[in-house]
């Protein structure tokens, strides 16, 4: 999702996943927007230590090391929406595929 770190971006983002995928716990930081968005009886702030978010926070850290225009606005950087989620879409293509050469061998 692009946007602010709002309310209102957050149910977009909450809105855009899968229903599949909203079923079960969700383990968040302890941003407000998500404890107002997610159903209360889904929803677990929970911090670093517990473990609970470390799949997310390491792919987000990759996303950072990888793409230099998630950083900050530097030589890197479009202020172009559409260009953000093409870049952004074309490494997860390339991160995927990476990673399924990776499983086969």
């Amino acid at each position: 999702m692009v946007g602010g770190r709002g309310e209102a971006t957050c149910k977009q983002l909450w809105r855009a996943v899968p229903k599949t995928y909203r079923q079960g716990v969700v383990y968040t930081d302890f941003w407000r927007a998500y404890g107002a968005v997610i159903p209360d009886e889904q929803h677990q702030a929970v911090g670093k230590e517990t473990g609970l978010t470390n799949h997310i926070e390491r792919f987000n850290n990759t996303l950072r090391q990888r793409l230099a225009r998630f950083v900050r606005k530097t030589l890197s950087f479009s202020k172009s929406d559409a260009m953000h989620l093409i870049c952004l879409h074309a490494f997860l293509v390339r991160y995927n595929l990476e990673r399924a050469a990776i499983s086969r061998s």
